[in-house]
């Protein structure tokens, strides 16, 4: 089992952390399965990292190539997500791509494909997902429900926290029906869709989404009859990708932190405490990304991921943010001044924990497994 990157995997991290640049603060250091960069990257765009995101190709990654595409799959957009997460960037990375594109282009159909991913390979449009509801983050068997109606069928329930609602093209909304689960694209726009904005640590737009017999066509469904729990198995990959990189861009600033701030006439690091701490956070930042990896790779070699995703989900819930806490500590009054970077990783470590679910849901999670 070898998970080390390929060229075309390495290739596309070295191009998202230079497009993504110095944005979180700290100079990228070495990459599992790649080499360290030797000039500090710059942004391809200072003020759009979206739009440089776009013209450098990396949305068009999981496209297929009669739409201009390159045909991959989660294994490569995984790596965009983990240098979105890296620089810690203020980008609908995490919505569009694993929230959007992977699961349409994996189980829609071709009309729907070329209406939905071309848009957004551009620049010009976001997706997303909206599938956790009230108490029940990734709720396998949905309380909001869809029932036939004069040739329609109308959706009905309430989904939390669903990123990037408002801006979206569509809402892949998942549902129960009188026949099983199923996935429907929802026009945010829609007669009987309620946008209430949510807040979050890290201030990106989030929505509840409130469905009151939103009608939807049989051309808004996505085709499979395991269409839910293959949406959920990009969301927890995307999530885990982008976690991992936030993990790894905290602790390089904090390694450059307490290298270059002194005390005493000595650096930081030098001292024992420090040090100590510094390490608990490199062995976190390493066992997530062991994990992230293992999952991510099962994913994309078509094998039975979702053990290995439960276990990696979990290991990131329960430690990021302690380590993200360390960093916070080891920077001192630093660490809590808003005009310092840190804060954009532990924030979307908050918020991503929340989406899935917090430490006690993932443990449930995996003591499901042990009982079943």
């Amino acid at each position: 089992m070898d998970f080390t990157l390929d060229d075309t995997q390495t290739e596309i991290a070295a191009l998202a952390a230079k497009v993504l640049g110095d944005l979180g603060g700290a100079t990228p250091g070495p990459r599992p399965g790649g080499s360290a960069p030797t000039d500090p990257p710059k942004r391809v765009v200072e003020d759009d990292p979206w739009r440089a995101l776009a013209s450098s190709g990396l949305l068009a990654l999981a496209l297929p190539p009669d739409l201009e595409g390159d045909g991959l799959g989660i294994a490569e957009v995984a790596q965009v997500l983990t240098e979105v997460g890296r620089a810690a960037a203020p980008v609908p990375a995490y919505a569009t791509l694993a929230l959007g594109v992977l699961p349409i282009e994996t189980l829609g159909t071709p009309a729907q494909r070329a209406e939905l991913l071309p848009p957004v390979a551009a620049g010009e449009a976001l997706l997303t997902a909206a599938l956790n509801e009230p108490s029940a983050p990734l709720a396998a068997e949905p309380a909001t429900t869809a029932r036939a109606a004069g040739g329609k069928w109308l959706l009905s329930g309430v989904k939390t926290a669903v990123p990037s609602a408002a801006e979206a093209t569509r809402i892949l909304t998942s549902v129960s029906t009188p026949h099983g689960t199923a996935v429907y694209l929802v026009d945010p726009r829609a007669d009987g869709v309620t946008l209430v904005p949510t807040p979050t640590s890290a201030g990106t737009p989030e929505c509840t989404v409130r469905l009151d017999d939103v009608a939807v066509e049989e051309t808004d469904l996505l085709f499979d009859r395991g269409a839910v729990a293959a949406l959920h198995r990009f969301a927890l990959a995307g999530a885990l990708a982008l976690g991992d990189g936030l993990l790894a861009g905290a602790l390089a600033l904090t390694v450059k932190h307490v290298g270059e701030r002194t005390q005493f006439g000595r650096p930081l690091a030098t001292f024992q405490a420090v040090a100590g701490q510094i390490a608990d956070v490199y062995v976190a930042a390493r066992t997530v990304h062991l994990a992230v990896t293992s999952a991510v790779w099962r994913l994309a070699a078509g094998l039975d991921a979702d053990a290995e995703l439960d276990v990696a989900a979990y290991w990131l819930a329960t430690q990021a943010p302690v380590a993200l806490a360390t960093c916070h500590h080891l920077h001192g009054g630093v660490g809590v001044d808003e005009t310092y970077p840190l804060h954009r990783y532990s924030s979307q470590v908050k918020d991503l924990g929340r989406t899935l679910g917090g430490a006690a849901h993932r443990l449930g999670k995996l003591g499901e497994r042990v009982a079943g």
